[in-house]
């Protein structure tokens, strides 16, 4: 009993303060918000490259007979206009949120982020000699670098402003007017000191900023996060953070979000080119294949308490799980089972959704069902209709049945476990109550 009092200690003392305070990170926060910016356009840009590339025969003969051979790239112009502005979304996103966690004026510092950012893209000059931008910076190519831009140029903006290197005006003097000035000197120090470092890396074999962070940063970690071990590692941590009642995919998200929108965009180019989808692991990797039911891949133990809970508790729980879980909820589980804190079912809850990914990975990879298109199916989609939305074809519906039935039978056992505990607490309960005993809550 000492034991499991120590233990418990330990984990409410110790590790729930450490990893909360990672969950509550303002730099983890401001990734995580920044990028939550974009998914409304790149769901929209999904929307339309689903009616461009919707994989049925007879449709695409029917749309290019009706409005010419050259139809789908005309309704793809919104997935350009909406993927091809992610990093720019990114870098503004990430810097609002970040200066505004230290009450700093969001909009200056994130202006004076967004021209740092741009200070760092390489144009192309064509025929005429006229400067251009290539459309691959401003999205997943040129997020790594909009992501660094937007944390590291924040905050030596925001070092600046607290240390009164800004020009004061007035009182009389609007607020608008007033923080724009306050910007000017932070501004120029961080464009005058990006320039240079441009110069430098100008001159140098790695001729660009971006090219130097891909190389040093970007490609080991997208490598690494297209993996099957980088996607496990992943999930993992996910899972454990649960346990420990911190909402693990917000926590994982924050940093891999950005990895895995970038792969999803690379997909879709390729889909847009008909060249061979690059990426296995991608961000609907997770949301559609992965997390069904929620974080722990709950929609199987939800199914239980709906339908094979023998208690009468559970049964009421399940009347109440079933519905959100349809929709990737899983809240009223996690903390109505409960889940957290629950060390008897922590293990098919880290258990199912890493079958998951093991399975997902292996079906995509070896062609057995198609990978992601990059098309943003919102996470909230119903199983079979996300699986098919996302792949584009039948196979990915058929893997989200195979998931689910894994992940009910990976659950059963435990399930059956804290249910058959259950209906003895019950009964207990009733035959005290029946016997006029003093019964404890």
């Amino acid at each position: 009993m000492s034991e499991n009092n120590n233990k418990s200690s330990f984990v409410n003392d110790r590790l729930v303060p450490f990893f909360g305070k990672i969950a509550g990170s303002r730099h983890l926060i401001a990734l995580r918000d920044g990028m939550t910016l974009a998914v409304p356009m790149i769901i929209i840009g999904s929307v339309f490259m689903i009616i461009a590339q919707f994989p049925i025969k007879g449709y695409q003969t029917f749309m290019a007979n009706t409005f010419g051979s050259n139809w789908a790239t005309i309704v793809q112009y919104p997935t350009n206009a909406s993927f091809h502005i992610m990093g720019l979304i990114a870098v503004i996103g990430i810097s609002y949120n970040l200066a505004k966690s230290y009450k700093v004026d969001p909009i200056s510092a994130s202006i004076v982020s967004l021209g740092a950012w741009f200070l760092t893209i390489p144009l192309n000059t064509d025929k005429a000699g006229a400067l251009w931008v290539p459309l691959t910076q401003l999205d997943s190519a040129g997020l790594f670098t909009a992501l660094l831009i937007g944390l590291f140029i924040t905050d030596f903006y925001v070092f600046m402003v607290h240390r009164n290197w800004t020009i004061k005006m007035p009182d009389s003097v609007p607020p608008a007017v007033s923080n724009s000035f306050a910007a000017l000197v932070p501004g120029f120090v961080i464009l005058f000191l990006m320039w240079l470092l441009r110069l430098a890396v100008e001159a140098s074999p790695m001729q660009s900023i971006p090219n130097v962070i891909s190389f040093v940063l970007a490609k080991p970690l997208g490598l690494l996060s297209n993996t099957l071990p980088g996607a496990l590692v992943a999930e993992f941590v996910v899972c454990i953070l649960w346990i420990f009642g911190i909402h693990g995919a917000n926590v994982v998200s924050g940093v891999m979000q950005p990895i895995w929108l970038a792969a999803m965009s690379q997909n879709a180019e390729a889909l847009k080119a008909g060249k061979a989808l690059p990426n296995v692991v991608t961000q609907q990797f997770f949301d559609n294949f992965v997390h069904m039911g929620g974080s722990g891949a709950t929609l199987g133990l939800a199914f239980m308490i709906a339908f094979v809970a023998k208690s009468a508790e559970f049964k009421t729980l399940g009347k109440l799980v079933i519905g959100p879980a349809l929709f990737n909820i899983n809240e009223p589980i996690v903390f109505g089972l409960p889940i957290v804190m629950n060390y008897r079912i922590a293990v098919p809850f880290i258990l199912a959704p890493l079958v998951n990914v093991t399975t997902t990975y292996i079906a995509m990879s070896t062609g057995l069902v198609a990978k992601t298109v990059g098309v943003m199916v919102p996470w909230t989609t119903p199983p079979i209709i996300s699986g098919y939305l996302a792949t584009m074809h039948i196979s990915g519906a058929v893997l989200q049945i195979v998931n689910i039935v894994l992940d009910g039978a990976i659950y059963y056992f435990f399930f059956k476990a804290l249910d058959r505990d259950k209906v003895k607490e019950e009964k207990t309960f009733a035959a005290k109550e029946a016997a006029g005993e003093t019964v404890e809550a």
